[in-house]
C-alpha cells in the first residue's frame, strides 16, 4: 500500500445543494448522512435542480475516471497508477471506501477507458496506450500489460485520452496534443501532432506506431482532451484548449481569444461524413471569442476562425479552407471531458480553467443542450454552456479551488467528476431524486446561463430566455455502407497516407489513414493536455 494512501478515510458526502447565482455566494451544507467530508476551500455552488457529494479526498492528481460492470470506481492518478473504490450506500449518502491499488505505474497520466465488456482495462502514458485483462469481481488486473499504440512523446501536452465507442466494434480512439503552445511542427501531418486516430485492435498483432498506423478523424486540434461518442447517432466530438499569449497585429489579445472549441469528428459506423480526417486549423487558425477585440476583424463573428500572425496565410484561408468548430466557448476555461447523457440531450464538460487570464474563468462543470446529434445552439452562440456546479469565487483559483478533470457515470445515472489540484471525486444528482443522466429540467435550459454569455469585456451577462437552435449547424450525415471518410478510401498496407505538407488536407478534402492489415476504415484526430497539467 502507498503511504499516500494511507491516511485516506472512508468517505460519505452529505447533502449540499444551492442555485448558482450572480453573487456567487457559497451553498450551505445541510448535514444528513452519518459521515461529512469538506472541502478545504469554498463550498462550490450548484445549480437548483441538482445537489452534489463530495466523496473521496486525499488523492494523488486524480485525472481519468471510470466505473466497471461491478460498480467500482477506477481512477487514474496522475504520476501513480490506477485504483480502485468501493461505494457504499445508496442515494444522497455514498461512502467510498479506501483506494487499493489496479495499477502501479508512475509514467500513467490520464487516458483510461474498458471495453464493451468490462474485461479489458486501457490507459495511457505519454507514450503508450496499454491494455490488461481486468476481474471486475476483484477489481484486479490479470494479465501483464500488453502495448497497443506507441510512439506519441512529445513536450508539453502529454496526456492521451481514450475513447472506445460503443456504434462499433474494436476500435479505440486516442487524441495527442501538441508539444508547445504554438506548435509549428503540428502544420505538418507526418508530425502526428494535434489529431485525433482510431486504431482496430480487434485483430492486432503488434503495437501500431501513432504517426503511420491507424485512420485520422482530425487534426490541426491543438490540444483536445475531452473526446465522446454522442449515443444516438455514434457521431464524435471533442473540446480544444486553445493557444495562451496570443496577440494580432503586435496587440495583445489573450485574454478574451481565442475562443475553446467543440469539434464534430463524424462517425465510425459507416456513415459518411465529408469533413472528416480535416485540418481544423491549428496552427494557422483559430477561432475569435471576442471578435469585437480583435483588430482587422471584418467578417470575424464568434466560433469564425482567424489567421496567427506567425503564419502566412489569410483569415478568409482560415475561413474557407479549415473545419470550423461546432461550439466555441471562453478563452482559457479549459475543457477536459465531455460526457453525454443516456439520451443524448445533454453533453457534460469540466472546464479545468487556466492561468493565461487575470480574471480567471473556467472552474466549473457545465451542460449543453443537444438535439438529433448535434448541439441545439447555433455555432456562433456565446451562451451555449449552462454552468451546473462552479466555484463561487474565481478570484481563489487556482489554488483554493476544486478544478474538476474526469467524468463518469455509474450504472444508476449519478456524475462523478475528479478535481486534480484537490485530490478529490464529487458526485452530482437531481435535486428531485431522478437520474443525472437524464433530460435537462426545463428549469436549467431556461434559466440563467451565468457566466456564459460575452456582453461585456468581462463577461458575467445572462441569458434568461430559452434556447434558440435557429441557424444551429447540424451534422447531415449521408448514408453510407463504406467505412471511407471523406471519400477517400483506406488502403491496407499501413502506410500514412498523408504527404506531411500543411496544405495536404482541407476541410474539403479529407484525407485518410490506412489501418495496417485487414483493419477497417475509419478516422480520428485530436490533441491533449494543456500547460499547468490541465
Amino acid at each position: 500500500m502507498r503511504s499516500s494512501h494511507s491516511s485516506i478515510v472512508s468517505l460519505a458526502a452529505c447533502f449540499v445543494s444551492a442555485a448558482i447565482a450572480q453573487s456567487s455566494s457559497s451553498a450551505p451544507v445541510q448535514p444528513s448522512c452519518s459521515t461529512t467530508l469538506s472541502a478545504s476551500y469554498a463550498t462550490p455552488t450548484i445549480n437548483s435542480a441538482y445537489q452534489f457529494r463530495l466523496v473521496a479526498q486525499k488523492l494523488t492528481a486524480p485525472r481519468g475516471i471510470i466505473f466497471d460492470t461491478a460498480g467500482n470506481m477506477l481512477v487514474l492518478e496522475q504520476r501513480s497508477g490506477i485504483v480502485a473504490m468501493t461505494l457504499e450506500g445508496d442515494g444522497n449518502c455514498v461512502t467510498a471506501g479506501a483506494p487499493k491499488t489496479v495499477v502501479n505505474n508512475t509514467d500513467l497520466n490520464h487516458g483510461i477507458a474498458f471495453s464493451p465488456d468490462g474485461k479489458t482495462l486501457y490507459a495511457s502514458t505519454s507514450d503508450d496506450v496499454f491494455a490488461w485483462d481486468y476481474d471486475a469481481t476483484t477489481a484486479k488486473t490479470t494479465s501483464d500489460p500488453k502495448q497497443l499504440v506507441t510512439n506519441m512523446t512529445n513536450d508539453d501536452h502529454t496526456t492521451r485520452t481514450l475513447l472506445v465507442p460503443d456504434h462499433v466494434d474494436g476500435i479505440i480512439l486516442v487524441s495527442r496534443g501538441s508539444t508547445s503552445n504554438v506548435d509549428f511542427e503540428a502544420q505538418f501531418l507526418d508530425s502526428g501532432h494535434s489529431q485525433i486516430r482510431a486504431f482496430n485492435i480487434s485483430n492486432a498483432t503488434k503495437p501500431y506506431q501513432y504517426v503511420t498506423d491507424g485512420l485520422r478523424l482530425g487534426w490541426g486540434l491543438r490540444n483536445s482532451v475531452g473526446v465522446a461518442e454522442e449515443p444516438l447517432t455514434g457521431g464524435i466530438y471533442s473540446v480544444e484548449n486553445s493557444v495562451d499569449q496570443l496577440s494580432r497585429d503586435n496587440r495583445d489579445i489573450h485574454e478574451d481569444n481565442p475562443a475553446e472549441e467543440m469539434n464534430f469528428h463524424g462517425y465510425l459506423n459507416g456513415t459518411a461524413y465529408a469533413p472528416q480526417g480535416s485540418n481544423y486549423g491549428y496552427p494557422n487558425c483559430v477561432t475569435a471569442w471576442r471578435p469585437d477585440l480583435l483588430p482587422e476583424n471584418a467578417n470575424i463573428t464568434v466560433g469564425t476562425q482567424f489567421k496567427l500572425d506567425d503564419f502566412p496565410t489569410t483569415d478568409q484561408t482560415c475561413m474557407d479552407d479549415r473545419t470550423p468548430p461546432r461550439l466555441a466557448f471562453q478563452a482559457h476555461m479549459a475543457p477536459l471531458d465531455i460526457k453525454f447523457n443516456g439520451n443524448g440531450s445533454a453533453a457534460w464538460v469540466t472546464f479545468h480553467g487556466s492561468w493565461d487570464r487575470t480574471n480567471p474563468v473556467g472552474y466549473k462543470v457545465s451542460a449543453i443542450q443537444f438535439a438529433n446529434g448535434s448541439p441545439v445552439e447555433p455555432a456562433n452562440s456565446s451562451v451555449a454552456a449552462i454552468d451546473i456546479f462552479a466555484n463561487p469565487d474565481n478570484s481563489a483559483c487556482p489554488d483554493k479551488c476544486f478544478r474538476p478533470v474526469g467524468l463518469a457515470w455509474d450504472i444508476q445515472g449519478r456524475l462523478f467528476v475528479t478535481s486534480d489540484a484537490t485530490g478529490e471525486v464529487y458526485m452530482i444528482l437531481r435535486s428531485d431524486g431522478t437520474p443525472t443522466n437524464g433530460s435537462l429540467p426545463d428549469s436549467v435550459i431556461n434559466g440563467p446561463r451565468i457566466g456564459s454569455a460575452v456582453a461585456s469585456a468581462e463577461p458575467t451577462a445572462t441569458s434568461t430566455g430559452g434556447v434558440s437552435g435557429a441557424g444551429s449547424a447540424t451534422p447531415t450525415p449521408s448514408s453510407s455502407g463504406s467505412g471511407s471518410a471523406g471519400g477517400a478510401s483506406a488502403s491496407a498496407s499501413g502506410s500514412a497516407s498523408a504527404s506531411g505538407s500543411a496544405a495536404a488536407a482541407s476541410s474539403s478534402g479529407a484525407a485518410v489513414m490506412a489501418m495496417p492489415g485487414s483493419q477497417m476504415a475509419m478516422g480520428v484526430g485530436l490533441g491533449l493536455g494543456v500547460w499547468n497539467w490541465i
